[in-house]
């Protein structure tokens, strides 16, 4: 099966809204795939995934990993109810039989984790606090941090009208827009966009009406690369583009 958004040495992104739902092999779990690289059910993913209410998944394992951030409703497993704003790294070796009873919203990452001494994160975003940023207009919240590791991850708020200048991605990143608009030269990005910047991109980004958006930096080092600029090109929605 032909990668989506396989190459990391440019940039990629995708409107979610404007993509269309594809089963996975449960029948009443739905995703969207802004990135995938190797086999179908067993390739590195990045989507947005839906369950329907009622829907389960067989117990399975997380080789390399799983993240998931819950966007909206109630998502279940045999170790708790995880409310909306919940952010859960689930390491390699990790097993669970996930399930919805009135279905759920997911951003979703598969297999970018590797290392089976990577810490099991369980947060409730909701209850943290923001902590002002080195940018003048920018919170944070911190999430996910491991020495011998180089992915960071966070969530990030901006103020109406923040401008923090140049930013630079050393690691590369990525963002997923959870509210608002956020701005760059290439074009402007909303609730649901996703944006992956290659290692060594640079950006003036800004929002106008402020904005909340999670992002990953660093995490490109653990990512397959992969050909297939048809199918990305065919599966994205380019925000850039309009």
């Amino acid at each position: 099966m032909d990668p989506i958004n396989g190459d990391l040495t440019i940039r990629a992104a995708a409107r979610t809204s404007r993509l269309e739902w594809s089963p996975s092999p449960s029948r009443t779990v739905w995703r969207k795939r802004v990135h995938r690289v190797g086999p179908a059910e067993a390739g590195q993913v990045t989507s947005v995934v839906r369950y329907e209410p009622g829907a389960t998944f067989p117990a399975h394992d997380h080789p390399d990993g799983e993240e998931i951030l819950v966007l909206e409703g109630v998502f279940s497993d045999e170790h708790g109810d995880w409310m909306p704003g919940t952010y859960l790294l689930n390491p390699e070796g990790f097993r669970h039989a996930p399930f919805s009873r009135d279905g759920c919203l997911l951003f979703v990452k598969l297999r970018q984790y590797p290392g089976r001494n990577r810490e099991h994160v369980v947060l409730q975003t909701y209850d943290m606090d923001w902590v002002p940023a080195e940018h003048a207009g920018v919170d944070v919240k911190p999430l996910y941090r491991q020495p011998g590791f180089t992915d960071e991850v966070r969530l990030e708020r901006w103020r109406p009208g923040a401008t923090p200048g140049r930013v630079a991605y050393p690691g590369g990143a990525e963002i997923f827009v959870l509210r608002g608009d956020l701005s760059d030269e290439t074009g402007r990005f909303e609730t649901g966009d996703w944006l992956r910047l290659p290692a060594g991109a640079r950006h003036e980004p800004s929002t106008e009406g402020g904005c909340t958006f999670y992002i990953k930096r660093g995490g490109l080092a653990y990512l397959l690369a992969g050909g297939g600029g048809s199918a990305a090109a065919q599966e994205r929605g380019d925000p850039g583009t309009d």
